[in-house]
């Protein structure tokens, strides 16, 4: 699999009209939160839609914007480019289960596909109304699936005028590490993140190719990469694993069977990995994106409504997820659906994605793992920005042609070349 693009330092999703930064560091951006009070964070029940808070309309620059349609879910991100990554103007997110009955019937259901069509009908509408006038639109394992995945892409087209994209699963695992960067720990050599989905798992096994180190309150010029060394699509998600096995009720031998099912997918990657003789010696650590791990690191907390800025960059260990995993075996569907950070629309669902969990736990055991909240929405976007800042520089460079042609450039006049940035 080819490198990603240069991956923006900024961290994503958050509540509309908030700035970027990353979590937790213990340090704060010299322009951030000056003159302004710290709102209290904005409690939602899963799969739950953020309420639209509007930005003033006079800020300039383009508006970005980063759809999501999965085999589950279908959501939608806004955001304006800052000197620090960039400000969410606008979020949505519906739990929608498109990639519904696929796995018997091969093809996406007429119930599923209207429940999408409706949802995009509202990020079509949020998407005109805050003026998007940059976007990348994309459809995931349930559209690359389906029989009539084709079909369903041109009638939302011509009920929307969302002209999606169906992306490959290379695109889908790049874009996932590029969203989850930030939360990567850089004191380690490598990571597996893994993005587990509703028709899909994403493993990606990742280097911090740049281990130089800026000194004590040096500004560095751009973040360390992480390199993909290796990565694999395994055609299982919540949704077909609890299809095939049962999500409403699931008993210990149930889901020790889900467990077995996708440990035998995982066992090809792992002797793959352990064929490159991958080195462990500088320590990894586990970053999972998905519905499922932040449900998770929810009812680790205790949280009695699910909260992002609690959940997103959170570090836990399999031993957590493995009390969690318990506590949600020994309840019914009702108790499950109960839960605060569970709710009615994962409560089938969940356990599925704690058996994919379980059995990637399994075959890379680590000490740690860190939660994100952020995925494939934060990843077009920083990669759209970033295009953006690159031909901005090229145009630049070409208006300096000229001065250039006429001599050679100074010393002073080459650091100023150098140190000019977005």
């Amino acid at each position: 699999m080819s490198e990603p693009g240069r991956l923006a330092h900024s961290p994503p999703t958050a509540e509309p009209g908030s700035a970027m930064t990353a979590p937790r560091t213990g340090r704060r951006s010299r322009r951030a939160g000056k003159g302004k009070a710290r709102g209290k964070p904005l409690l939602r029940k899963p799969g739950e839609a953020a309420p639209e808070r509007r930005e003033p309309a006079s800020q300039p620059g383009p508006v970005y914007g980063a759809l999501d349609l999965g085999t589950n879910n279908c959501r939608l991100l806004i955001a304006r480019r800052t000197r620090e990554g960039f400000r969410v103007v606008d979020a949505y997110s519906r739990i929608v289960r498109l990639g519904e009955g696929l796995t018997a019937r091969g093809s996406l259901a007429e119930d599923a596909m209207t429940r999408a069509v409706e949802a995009l009908k509202i990020c079509a509408d949020k998407m005109s109304r805050r003026g998007v006038t940059r976007s990348r639109l994309i459809a995931t394992e349930a559209c690359r699936t389906a029989a009539n995945g084709a079909d369903f892409i041109a009638r939302v087209k011509a009920e929307t005028g969302l002209a999606l994209e169906i992306v490959s699963n290379e695109d889908e695992a790049r874009l996932a590490v590029a969203g989850c960067a930030p939360l990567l720990d850089r004191a380690c050599s490598s990571a597996l993140v893994f993005d587990i989905g509703g028709g899909s798992t994403e493993l990606i096994w990742v280097s911090m190719n740049d281990t130089r180190s800026a000194r004590p309150g040096q500004r560095t010029r751009s973040p360390m990469k992480p390199r993909i060394e290796d990565w694999i699509s395994l055609s299982c998600g919540v949704v077909t694993l609890a299809e095939r096995h049962g999500g409403v009720e699931v008993s210990g031998p149930i889901y020790a069977r889900m467990v077995d099912e996708v440990s035998e997918r995982i066992a090809p990657f792992v002797e793959r990995l352990r064929d490159a003789r991958t080195d462990l010696s500088g320590g990894f650590h586990l970053l999972g994106t998905s519905g499922t791990v932040t449900t998770i690191a929810g009812v680790h907390l205790g949280l009695p409504r699910y909260d992002r800025n609690r959940v997103d960059g959170t570090w836990i260990t399999p031993d957590d997820v493995q009390r969690v995993t318990r506590g949600l075996l020994e309840m019914n569907y009702d108790d499950r659906a109960a839960h605060p950070c569970v709710g009615r629309e994962r409560a089938d669902l969940v356990l599925a994605g704690c058996a994919i969990f379980d059995a990637i736990a399994r075959a890379w055991p680590a000490e740690r793992l860190r939660v994100a909240d952020r995925g494939l929405r934060e990843g077009i976007l920083l990669s759209l920005m970033e295009a953006d800042v690159s031909r901005n520089r090229r145009r630049r460079r070409r208006r300096r042609g000229p001065k250039s042609a006429a001599g050679p450039t100074s010393g002073s006049a080459q650091g100023a070349a150098q140190g000019e940035t977005e």
